[in-house]
């Protein structure tokens, strides 16, 4: 009697747990592409976002951004999360990147907690 007696060959069930790196690859891009999709803000006004910009940068807060901009499925990007840097006369700086006024249609206050308080 030898071990191959015994065997069972189980057919495609044995390859049914196996996935190519493409696919894999491509599930968790398709998955982080819907976490990722921003859902719509209300659009805030001049004054309010004025407000918002003038009290983060004083208190050193970090922000969150929306843009008043779609991609091509109409949805809105991924929100610009940062302090404010600097700004000038048509927008403002946060983590290098340049957002013109007119382009904001969201900013939040985010307020992050302390790792001590977790």
């Amino acid at each position: 009697m030898s071990l191959m007696d015994n065997y069972e060959d189980r057919g495609m069930v044995k390859w049914a747990g196996f996935y190519l790196s493409e696919h894999t690859a491509a599930l968790a891009e398709d998955r982080m592409a819907k976490l990722n999709k921003s859902r719509k803000k209300s659009k805030l006004s001049s004054q309010e976002i004025s407000e918002l910009l003038h009290h983060a940068q004083v208190h050193n807060k970090t922000i969150a951004i929306q843009r008043e901009e779609l991609d091509g499925e109409g949805n809105y990007p991924a929100d610009i999360v940062g302090k404010i840097d600097g700004y000038d006369s048509l927008g403002i700086y946060i983590s290098l990147t340049k957002i013109d006024y007119d382009e904001i249609r969201n900013v939040e206050i985010i307020h992050l907690e302390k790792w001590s308080q977790v």
